[in-house]
């Protein structure tokens, strides 16, 4: 379920556009107004304002927004802004040019979204950046993460309920073997991971932890500070579970010295429209508190206005 509240009635893009207008002319900027507005208006409705803007104005909403506001609530709006396959693209990108084994956004894109989302965000990446996804992916991984990472976001997984039960127990069989010989990057695993569907996915690993006794992302924790081993535990929550994964990624950026303010601001944006109700759920389930608390705690001003609204912390 989506957090994102949109009003009953909906001033139109005309209106819409107008009031944003306002809030950037004059000594200083209208803040409340930003947020009142494109932190309720869904994406058909932002990519209709933003089209509106530019016919009226002659400039990108963007390149406007960009003049008016700075900082973690730049990015936050910014990226909200913008059509979900043109976001991915970019944090694709982002992550593409300053990857790191333990850069996860990659598998994110890759696996907590739908095979059309995926399909849509490789157009968006080759019409922003004149290259392939998959293309600059090769280029700047290396080894097994490569290995992994080019089929990943490469896949276009059928999304469909049937399951294949002889099928999932026989290659709960071979990721099992892969596993217990430590050939974690083993061509059977990668295929599997990169090209099943979840529904048939789901069925195997429960298979797995019928036959072997153990989930098998326990079975992939035997090296805990092995990255390629977080990666593909990260690639099975966000196939299997991704409410539970983000919720990890959001306590893990809220949580110690400092509050790692691109993971809020990526997370929120990315989910808000999604699955955010059940990521807030899990993360009052598991952590005690609720997660508009957590944000209101770690963050201030502008940024943290805006990101209570998509949250949608007033919501009964």
């Amino acid at each position: 379920m989506a957090t994102l509240r949109v009003p009953q009635v909906v001033p139109s893009p005309v209106e819409d556009t107008q009031q944003l207008r306002k809030a950037f002319v004059g000594l200083g900027t209208n803040e409340k107004t930003i947020i009142s507005i494109l932190a309720h208006r869904n994406a058909l409705q932002r990519h209709r304002i933003r089209e509106t803007y530019h016919e009226t104005y002659g400039e990108d909403l963007l390149v406007s927004l960009k003049k008016e506001i700075s900082g973690d609530f730049e990015r936050a709006v910014m990226l909200w802004t913008l059509d979900q396959a043109e976001r991915d693209a970019v944090l694709a990108n982002e992550a593409v040019q300053k990857w790191h084994p333990g850069n996860l956004v990659l598998v994110e894109i890759a696996c907590a979204r739908s095979a059309a989302e995926l399909f849509a965000t490789r157009k968006a990446y080759q019409a922003r950046y004149k290259r392939s996804l998959e293309e600059d992916v090769a280029a700047h991984t290396k080894g097994d993460f490569r290995k992994l990472l080019v089929p990943l976001v490469s896949s276009y997984r059928y999304d469909g309920p049937e399951v294949n039960t002889k099928l999932a127990k026989l290659e709960a069989k071979m990721l099992h073997k892969a596993i217990a010989e430590k050939s974690y990057s083993h061509e059977e695993i990668i295929r599997i991971l990169g090209t099943r569907s979840k529904a048939q996915l789901i069925a195997t690993f429960n298979h797995y932890n019928d036959e072997f006794g153990n989930p098998i992302n326990k079975d992939l924790k035997h090296e805990a500070k092995d990255e390629f081993l977080s990666s593909l535990r990260a690639v099975i929550r966000c196939l299997v579970c991704p409410q539970r994964y983000f919720e990890k990624v959001l306590r893990s950026a809220i949580e110690g010295l400092g509050t790692d303010e691109s993971v809020l601001s990526r997370v929120i944006t990315t989910r808000a429209e999604a699955d955010l109700q059940e990521i807030k759920e899990a993360y009052a389930k598991r952590n005690s508190k609720a997660l508009d608390a957590a944000i209101a705690k770690d963050t201030s001003g502008d940024y943290e206005a805006f990101l209570l609204e998509l949250i949608g912390h007033n919501e009964n």
